[in-house]
C-alpha cells in the first residue's frame, strides 16, 4: 500500500512534491500553446487546483473523477491561491490506497455528534408534538444513515463527512444561547427548526468522494428537498396542529435569509430570523476557521477566499487567563506561587 507523505493543508508556495491525491474534478481545456488538464485534487484536509500543461497533457487521454493519482510537481501561487503544476502523473489502483487519507471527516466522530444532537432535542423539547416529531425523524433508519456520512456542503463550509451533523449541532447550540437572551421567543420551535433546517443536504449531495450533487439536488435544491422528505412526518399533525407545523415549515424555507441567497422566503417571524443568523454565523465561522493555521500564535493574513470575497486576518490572541504577567512588563511572564489563598 502506498503511503501519503504530506497533506494539502501543509503545502507551501514554491515547494516540490511527490505525493498521492484523489481527483474530484477533471477537465481538458485549450490554451494558446495547446491543450491542458485542469484538475481539482483532494485529500482528507482539503482540495487544491492542479494543471498539466502541454505537451505533457497530451500523454493523458483520460483522467476521471475518482481516480487516485501519484503526482510529481511544484506548488505555486496563482491569484493568491495555491495550485500544483504537474510534471508527472500516474493513475493508481484503489487497492493500493488508504481511503482514510482522502475523505475529509469531522474531528468529532459523526456517531457522537448525532448522539449529542438527540440528547439536546430530547432534553429541551417538552411539547408533545415537537417531541414526537424529533423522535420519529431522528430515529428513522434512512435519515440516521445519511446523516452519519453527509457533508454540510460540496466545497464552501463543513464540506466533510460528519460536516452536516457538526453544523446542525452548532446551529442548535447557537439558537439555544440566543433564546436565553431573547426569552420571549418560542425556543422549542427555533431548536427543532435548527435541527431540521439543512436535512435536505443529506439528499442534495452524494456520498461519493467527489461529493457531486444528486439529480434531485440539482433540480430541487436542499431547502425544498428537506421539506419534501419531512412532509410524511408532518402530515399526521397538519390538521390538529396546523399553525405550528406551518411556522416550522417557514423556518426551514427561510433560513437562507434573502431571496438572492436562494431562500424561497425571507424570515417573517422572530424565530425564523434567529435561525437564519445562527445558520449564517456558523457557516461563516467554519469557512474562516478552515483558513487558520493551528501551529502558530502569530498574526497573519490568509489567502484570498472566493466564497467570502476577501482575505481574512488572524490577529495575535490575548494571552490566556492562566498565564501570569508582571504588572510593570505585561509581556514578561513571572513565576508566582499558584497555591490558593485562604479566605
Amino acid at each position: 500500500m502506498k503511503e501519503k507523505k504530506k497533506f494539502i493543508q501543509e503545502l507551501k508556495n514554491s515547494e516540490k512534491l511527490e505525493d498521492i491525491f484523489v481527483v474530484v474534478s477533471s477537465q481538458k481545456s485549450q490554451a494558446q500553446n495547446g491543450p491542458f488538464w485542469n484538475l481539482t485534487l483532494q485529500d482528507k484536509t482539503g482540495q487544491i487546483s492542479a494543471r498539466i500543461w502541454s505537451p505533457l497533457s497530451q500523454n493523458y487521454s483520460q483522467i476521471k473523477n475518482g481516480d487516485f493519482v501519484f503526482v510529481k510537481g511544484q506548488v505555486q501561487s496563482f491569484k493568491q491561491q495555491l495550485q500544483i503544476n504537474i510534471e508527472y502523473l500516474e493513475i493508481l489502483p484503489q487497492t493500493e490506497i488508504n481511503l482514510a487519507d482522502f475523505l475529509p471527516t469531522s474531528k468529532v466522530p459523526p456517531e457522537k455528534l448525532l448522539a449529542e444532537l438527540k440528547d439536546i432535542l430530547f432534553k429541551e423539547l417538552k411539547y408533545p408534538l415537537w417531541k414526537k416529531l424529533a423522535k420519529a425523524i431522528f430515529s428513522d433508519p434512512e435519515i440516521q444513515n445519511l446523516l452519519l456520512t453527509a457533508s454540510g456542503g460540496k466545497k464552501i463550509h463543513h464540506a466533510y463527512i460528519g460536516g452536516l451533523l457538526e453544523h446542525t449541532l452548532s446551529v442548535c447550540k447557537i439558537c439555544l444561547k440566543l433564546c436565553e437572551i431573547y426569552s420571549f421567543v418560542d425556543k422549542e420551535i427555533v431548536l427543532l427548526g435548527a435541527a431540521l433546517h439543512d436535512l435536505g443536504k443529506a439528499y442534495e449531495i452524494s456520498q461519493s468522494i467527489e461529493r457531486n450533487y444528486t439529480d434531485e439536488g440539482q433540480l430541487l435544491g436542499h431547502i425544498f428537498l428537506g421539506l419534501e422528505k419531512l412532509q410524511p412526518f408532518f402530515a399526521p399533525f397538519e390538521t390538529s396542529e396546523y399553525d405550528l407545523i406551518l411556522h416550522l415549515k417557514h423556518l426551514i424555507l427561510s433560513h437562507h435569509g434573502e431571496l438572492e441567497f436562494g431562500s424561497p422566503k425571507r424570515p417573517k417571524t422572530i424565530e425564523a430570523l434567529l435561525l437564519h443568523f445562527a445558520d449564517n454565523i456558523d457557516s461563516k465561522v467554519n469557512i474562516m476557521q478552515s483558513l487558520s493555521k493551528e501551529d502558530t500564535d502569530e498574526s497573519f493574513w490568509s489567502e484570498y477566499n472566493r466564497s467570502l470575497g476577501r482575505a481574512i486576518y488572524f490577529p495575535k490572541k490575548t494571552p490566556s487567563n492562566n498565564e501570569e504577567y508582571s504588572t510593570n512588563n505585561p509581556t514578561k511572564r513571572v513565576n508566582q506561587c499558584l497555591l490558593p489563598l485562604k479566605e
